[in-house]
């Protein structure tokens, strides 16, 4: 279904647009990071979609102007005794490896974000890249990171195509370990290695630097990697600008919809004593050995650890802390949230009466609900989704979902811009299709992740939802790539025949259908925000 998706909408763009001319140099962009250890290398079988990668030979495949290489193997699998411990090199194979079919999803729980896994052996990424793109071209390389509240989400939701297609860059699409797998912290597991949390992150360090020792052979440059991640992708780009292991790997970043939030090892080892007894290993002597002995699904129906931790050899420092006070890799940035953000995590308030929405208030807020309800009052006129919509609004913006969106965006743009270019938006079209189908007479509005259907065409969560966009929504979807790619390749969005994107400074891009996409002054988003009262220590901050 998802190639089907992804075809369809790219036909649809490519109808209505125009070859991608040169884009402007990037002003004030920083050098392209050095990058040794590079080893391109041509397949020396004749066959173009045969790849030669430093663990053997692989085939891709080719369809609709692009060729795509599925399931390569970054990491060795992380079972037995790989669990929970950093990432290990990936296996060998002689021959020549198919490269046609998604690899396994990493271990997770039914919902939203796709099936449910079990399957540890998960460390995988794609590659795809333009049509007849050779060994050693250097094109830019956009590497994307899925979201899924670092608990869910799968590489394989996203289809590279449009992308490569469309802006002549090559796109790599990673799966990390999730959940419990991924991020508990225990005093045992640290005792082993030295390491606490953060396998997920880690993960990802290796599959960049995979992409630095092989993307010259698939015909990307590794000295012009873009990360970019959505949700809890976005909280991984921010810890990618902190880390000492992220260093160097990577020439620029987009921040889509996500923070800089992480949690103390103190926090962490606590949270993660106390999984480890629930799950029937209450013994720190023997915790390491039990806990790796339970079977993945019996860890993926428990109690969940899903963040970064800080304080460890990973992230010595808060990401938040750090980025705040200049202390991360200073490269060109985009960073950007949807105008509902909330909304989305909060649409089951729907039916409330005011009295609860009130209540519900004064118990988040305290002695500063009279400010809040000040500002965001019960209206004269009602329905059922009033609390929804109320509730989604304060989320978005005051940030309460993990600092997403609104006010806490926009104060991490500009912290930011004191030290590197950053160009900031706002993804402002409430009138298409949400993460899930909508309840009926709910309107997401711009919910969280609203945006990735119109960069990702096939990401449907199982919802064809790419094809039902109108005229005006396929337009928005075509901007929203070239100004992507456009920033890929130079390190500034930039969309021939449409708005020209400022670096921030009293300017964010507002995104919006049928070539509307304009400049919006910050203060007036900052306005439409209430930030004033989310402003650390105003009546309504936290």
């Amino acid at each position: 279904m998802a190639t089907v998706i992804a075809l369809a909408t790219a036909a649809l763009l490519l109808a209505t647009t125009p070859a991608i001319p040169p884009a402007p140099s990037a002003s004030g962009e920083r050098p392209a990071i050095s990058v040794s250890g590079e080893r391109p290398a041509a397949s020396t079988t004749g066959d173009r979609l045969v790849a030669r990668t430093e663990s053997g030979l692989v085939r891709g495949a080719r369809a609709d102007g692009v060729e795509r290489f599925l399931a390569l193997p970054y990491a060795a699998p992380p079972v037995g005794d790989l669990r929970w411990r950093a990432p290990q090199p990936p296996p060998t194979w002689q021959g020549v490896r198919a490269a046609d079919a998604w690899g396994n999803r990493c271990p997770a729980a039914a919902g939203s974000n796709g099936p449910r896994s079990e399957t540890e052996d998960c460390l995988y990424l794609n590659v795809f890249r333009p049509e007849g793109t050779r060994a050693g071209q250097r094109l830019p390389v956009l590497f994307w990171i899925h979201g899924g509240g670092l608990v869910n989400g799968s590489a394989n939701q996203h289809d590279g195509t449009l992308i490569a297609q469309l802006e002549n860059v090559v796109v790599v699409s990673v799966n990390y370990r999730l959940g419990v797998l991924g991020y508990l912290v225990h005093p045992a597991l640290a005792a082993e290695s030295g390491q606490a949390g953060n396998y997920g992150l880690l993960d990802q360090q290796a599959a960049l630097r995979w992409v630095r020792r092989n993307i010259a052979a698939f015909g990307g440059d590794p000295r012009r990697v873009t990360i970019d991640g959505e949700s809890a992708g976005g909280f991984s780009v921010c810890a990618h600008l902190t880390a000492p292991g992220s260093a160097g790997l990577f020439a620029r970043g987009i921040m889509q919809s996500g923070s800089c939030v992480s949690r103390p090892i103190e926090d962490g080892e606590r949270t993660g004593t106390q999984i480890a007894a629930t799950l029937g290993c209450p013994d720190p002597a023997t915790a390491a050995a039990c806990l790796r002995a339970l079977p993945p699904g019996r860890l993926i129906d428990g109690p969940q650890y899903t963040s970064f931790t800080h304080g460890t050899p990973a992230l010595p420092e808060s990401p938040d802390t750090a980025v705040r006070a200049g202390r991360f890799q200073r490269v060109p940035l985009m960073i950007g949230y949807n105008r509902d953000e909330g909304r989305t995590f909060f649409q089951g308030n729907r039916g409330w009466t005011r009295e609860r929405y009130e209540e519900w208030v004064r118990t988040v807020f305290g002695d500063r609900a009279a400010a809040v309800l000040e500002r965001y009052p019960w209206p004269a006129r009602s329905d059922a989704f009033t609390p929804a919509y109320l509730t989604g609004a304060i989320a978005t913006d005051a940030g309460l979902f993990a600092g997403i969106g609104g006010c806490p965006a926009l104060r991490l743009a500009r912290d930011l811009s004191a030290y590197t270019t950053v160009y900031g938006y706002r993804f402002d079209h409430r009138t298409g299709p949400g993460l899930t189908p909508e309840p009926a007479g709910y309107v997401w509005g711009a919910g969280h992740a609203a945006e990735l259907a119109y960069l990702w065409p096939s990401f449907d969560n199982g919802t064809p939802i790419a094809p039902t966009f109108d005229a005006g929504e396929r337009r928005l979807a075509r901007d929203m790539v070239h100004y992507w790619g456009g920033f890929t390749r130079t390190g500034q969005p930039y969309a021939r025949g449409s708005a020209r994107w400022p670096r921030l400074g009293d300017a964010v891009m507002s995104l919006r259908a049928a070539g509307r996409s304009t400049p919006v002054p910050e203060a007036t988003m900052a306005a439409e925000h209430q930030c004033d009262l989310w402003q650390p220590g105003s009546a309504g901050s936290s």
